[in-house]
């Protein structure tokens, strides 16, 4: 279940939380649209998580699982294919993107943000924010950050600004973060399900195999399913596909044509430069 955090004036205790923790942690509200053509927006919560050597960002979501498996004594994995898990180094512009396919996957980009700092503020409660701007992944940004806040990070993979970022969307208004809230930790936060997935590491590749794999995924987006059909002996074995049970090879070549307009619709990523060029 999603958790919204209404952004209204900010009243964070941000200043208290840059000494004595070992991880802060930011949470951004995040607006996106994942067909560009649409009016309505997805919305999902994101942490960003700064700790004393490293940075990651991940679906909120992901925290939350891994809170109840702890109290349950459970060992439940998710994974939300649209939204962005990156992890880097403090004050590096060498992200490791994790991405989940057929597989899990590790990418490793160097990703430097070359900012314009602009003139213009606004006030956000009792912080004045700054206005930059700067081209990315093929989509101009506007982002607005704190310079009271020595922290030179923000959501996703924008950082290097002389300050934390507060707000930030690309021009067109596919993708807005918010800064929703904050908190600190007196111990390092452990993700071990970034660490892995199902017990399994992720595994490094190129941006040219993961092009290689969504591809794939395309020409056959329902191939794990047809071939577990196809090879099951077991009577009492069911499966299902989108709350469709499947009884035969034949409804899923139709299933596989809806996922392939579906991966047409709604192909926009956050780095649309390096959206896949589906074949129609």
């Amino acid at each position: 279940m999603i958790q919204t955090y209404v952004v209204k004036t900010l009243i964070l205790l941000l200043f208290p939380l840059l000494f004595g923790a070992q991880t802060h942690r930011f949470v951004y509200q995040l607006d996106y649209k994942k067909d560009s053509l649409a009016k309505d927006f997805t919305k999902a919560n994101m942490i960003l998580d700064v700790n004393l050597t490293d940075v990651k960002f991940y679906p909120y979501d992901y925290a939350e699982n891994d809170s109840l498996n702890t109290i349950r004594g459970r060992k439940n994995a998710m994974w939300d294919d649209d939204l962005p898990a990156v992890v880097r180094k403090r004050n590096s512009f060498e992200n490791i993107s994790l991405i989940m396919l057929n597989d899990f996957y590790s990418l490793k980009s160097n990703d430097k943000i070359n900012w314009k700092l602009s003139e213009e503020t606004k006030v956000n409660g009792q912080y004045i924010l700054q206005k930059a701007t700067s081209n990315f992944g093929g989509r101009q940004w506007i982002a607005w950050f704190c310079k009271s806040i020595n922290l030179s990070e923000g959501p996703y993979k924008f950082r290097g600004l002389p300050g934390l970022i507060f707000e930030i969307e690309d021009t067109h208004r596919n993708y807005i973060f918010k800064l929703a809230k904050s908190m600190k930790y007196p111990k390092t936060y452990e993700t071990p399900f970034l660490e892995s997935f199902m017990g399994k590491k992720p595994l490094p590749v190129t941006e040219k195999i993961i092009t290689k794999k969504q591809l794939e995924l395309y020409n056959d987006p329902l191939h794990e399913v047809a071939e577990s059909f196809k090879s099951n002996t077991n009577p009492d074995n069911t499966f299902w596909v989108s709350g469709v049970q499947i009884k035969s090879i034949d409804q899923l070549k139709g299933m596989a044509d809806e996922r392939r307009k579906i991966m047409l619709r709604e192909n926009n990523p956050i780095e649309i430069d390096k959206a896949v060029k589906y074949p129609k």
